[in-house]
């Protein structure tokens, strides 16, 4: 599987926080294919081929899921916890992208295994830095598991 074939979905509701993310991938040279679901059951839906994505081949994993935790319908945590639980979906590679500082949400996460935990910042340069660093390891450096 090439660079540019490896999918990125970005499950953000926040318009503003998908564009940054958007630009910071782009200004940072990834061009892999960016998938957005903009709350928790979209998410869902796009991963295991329900609702309007019951025609999507499921087969093909995102290779990284960034995920907003504050998402609508079903939380970013509900989320986890339900793609840890099925087989299919267990060892995605799964980074919170995140606004939230409570320490719960960062307990919760990890107890869920998430692979890693990141908290927005809110100066652009640094958010893009982020991005860039976040993009090099989970596209080119990590080694995914077996299929």
């Amino acid at each position: 599987m090439s660079e540019n074939s490896k999918t990125i979905l970005l499950v953000e509701d926040n318009p503003d926080d998908e564009e940054l993310t958007i630009r910071a991938l782009k200004r940072n040279h990834i061009r892999n294919e960016i998938v957005v679901a903009r709350d928790g059951v979209e998410a869902l839906d796009y991963l295991f081929g329900m609702g309007s994505y019951t025609e999507r081949d499921i087969s093909v994993k995102p290779s990284v899921i960034l995920l907003d935790l504050k998402l609508p319908r079903v939380d970013g945590i509900e989320v986890l916890r339900r793609l840890r639980e099925d087989e299919r979906t267990k060892l995605l590679p799964v980074v919170i992208l995140t606004t939230s500082n409570e320490e719960r949400d960062m307990l919760d996460s990890y107890s869920l295994g998430c692979n890693s935990y990141i908290r927005k910042p809110v100066d652009f340069l640094q958010f893009s830095e982020a991005i860039r660093q976040l993009g090099m390891y989970w596209l080119l450096i990590n080694e995914p598991p077996p299929v």
